[in-house]
């Protein structure tokens, strides 16, 4: 059963969706990382296409054995993941840990969507411009 949450986006600590996550974790959690391109949608979040040669930058969350599920279903729903917006995928991260990610569920390949590929990898460094 995966325990972990690896985020990258709105719901690290300090960004505007770290407060659906935060009764959900056992502690501050880790810094890691995962294989994945990550993008600006210009909409306020980031998007993410995981198993690629870059790298994303996030941290990594241990959540409450008995509340998983509760948290799971949360976020689900506030990821948009039961519209397709998102998907929740296991993905194994850096230091070698399973853990849930949401994965952006429409076509990055998309010119429509005006994604812009974020270089650093971070959302917190991501250019204003």
């Amino acid at each position: 059963m995966t325990l972990n949450l690896f985020v990258y986006g709105t719901l690290r600590f300090g960004d505007v969706r770290w407060r659906f996550l935060e009764p959900y974790v056992v502690d501050e959690g880790e810094p890691d990382s995962a294989a994945g391109t990550l993008y600006d949608t210009g909409a306020g979040y980031p998007a993410v296409l995981f198993g690629t040669d870059d790298v994303v930058l996030g941290h990594r969350y241990s959540l409450l054995p008995d509340r998983r599920d509760d948290a799971l279903a949360t976020l689900d729903e506030v990821e948009s993941a039961v519209t397709g917006l998102y998907h929740r995928i296991e993905i194994t991260t850096a230091s070698g840990h399973q853990a849930w990610a949401y994965q952006y569920g429409l076509d990055t390949e998309d010119a429509s969507l005006a994604l812009n590929p974020i270089p650093s990898g971070d959302w917190f460094q991501r250019s204003s411009t």
